[in-house]
């Protein structure tokens, strides 16, 4: 069977890529320009006082913001007792990580969840980047997370997320037993520099297009302002998903997106401050925000980190963290419950000082989190003034969502 399904994924995967790794356009294009100063008066004029710090923000520019895929799944007759997501081998997420140009690089378990670090790579595992975006330098932050009936993939930078989906169902069905989606959540901020996106990426009318003709009954949101700092999600509207008893288990996402981060803080994430991951997760706190969880970090070189962290009873929290000033960026999750959300908020203020945030709730109807909007309607964080506060409520889930920035921000 694993044989088969890997074959299944190499067979799809060729063909895309063969292309890429056995054809080089060797024709160069070719750019001369001339210039001069309208009145002659050119003394003190020369293209080589410019700076390189001038270009550096093309040259390293990294796109933190992620994309994030949860998929739950069932049995169509309900039979499920042998059905288990973890049942899938290494060797077949290898191969299904492909599609999305990640690999893994870190692993750690428990009783209720396996949880991956991946890394981004484009063509070889040695080269970590997509040729097109000119990003040199830096790693991708990437997390995967697997439990008996559920999938979540978040990665960032120029990642091709969804062209896993039609492998995914394909091994999910042969490996793990299941053969029914009951749900998915797809969701993103809106992306920095588009631009450098794969065009499967580049627009979320693209990537619900993916999306719809995988999946019927599916439904696309924005919320914020489409002109500014907003945050698309893609999910299923079936009348089937009521009947399933997954949704009377209290499920709950708490997302919090920070940009224009302090700078000292930033640091910490870097090989010149930080000689190990540990040493940057003790030095910025993220060791404290959530106390009893099993740490699994990773700090690039020479910037970057990644966090996995499992709680008993099925909870886990992820960390991803673009340290550079021109496009800092960190992104903490949890499905972990808690009594105050507010708390946590000013706990990941306080660890990583950023300029503005943007935060979301996923809540269903069994979770204690599904009322949420009442308890943000009301509260002020210091220094910050709130910019939106929107509510959206499913057949099953509400989802809160705010922004908050400094002024001047």
């Amino acid at each position: 069977m694993i044989e088969m399904c890997q074959g299944f994924l190499a067979n799809m995967n060729s063909s895309s890529t063969s292309s890429f790794c056995h054809f080089f356009e060797g024709t160069e294009k070719l750019l001369e320009i001339w210039f001069d100063k309208y009145d002659d008066n050119e003394a003190d004029c020369d293209l080589r006082h410019i700076q390189s710090s001038s270009t550096s923000s093309f040259c390293h520019f990294f796109e933190g913001t992620e994309k994030l895929l949860e998929i739950w799944f069932d049995k169509y007759d309900d039979n499920e007792a042998d059905c288990d997501l973890r049942h899938i081998q290494r060797k077949a997420w290898d191969s299904l990580l492909s599609f999305v140009n990640c690999k893994i690089i870190s692993f750690k378990r428990n009783e209720h969840l396996d949880a991956y670090v991946l890394r981004h790579w484009w063509g070889r595992p040695d080269l970590p980047f997509a040729p097109h975006t000119g990003i040199r330098g830096h790693s991708n932050e990437s997390s995967l997370f697997v439990s008996k009936n559920r999938i979540i993939i978040k990665t960032c930078g120029s990642t091709t997320l969804l062209r896993c989906l039609e492998p995914l169902l394909y091994l999910v069905k042969q490996m793990a037993g299941f053969d029914e989606v009951v749900d998915i959540f797809y969701s993103r901020k809106n992306f920095m520099r588009p631009e450098l996106q794969d065009d499967s990426h580049r627009t979320f009318e693209n990537e619900v297009e993916a999306l719809d003709n995988l999946f019927d009954d599916g439904s696309a949101y924005c919320m914020g302002r489409m002109n500014s700092d907003c945050w698309y999600l893609y999910t299923l509207n079936s009348p089937q998903m009521e009947s399933k008893s997954f949704k009377q288990t209290p499920d709950q996402t708490f997302e919090v997106i920070m940009q224009q981060l302090d700078p000292k803080v930033m640091n910490i994430f870097t090989r010149a401050v930080s000689a190990s991951a540990k040493e940057a997760t003790q030095k910025s706190g993220i060791d404290k925000l959530m106390p009893g969880m099993t740490i699994d970090d990773f700090l690039f070189d020479p910037c970057g980190y990644s966090m996995n962290g499992l709680i008993k009873g099925g909870y886990y929290v992820t960390i991803h963290i673009t340290p550079e000033p021109h496009c800092s960026y960190v992104s903490f999750e949890t499905n972990a419950p808690h009594n105050s959300y507010p708390d946590l908020v000013n706990r990941l203020l306080k660890a990583f000082a950023p300029g503005k945030f943007l935060m979301t709730i996923c809540a269903n109807e069994s979770s204690s989190a599904y009322n949420s909007q009442k308890e943000f309607r009301g509260v002020e964080f210091a220094g910050f003034d709130r910019k939106e506060l929107q509510v959206c409520r499913f057949k099953n889930y509400d989802i809160t969502y705010g922004t908050f920035a400094k002024p001047n921000s």
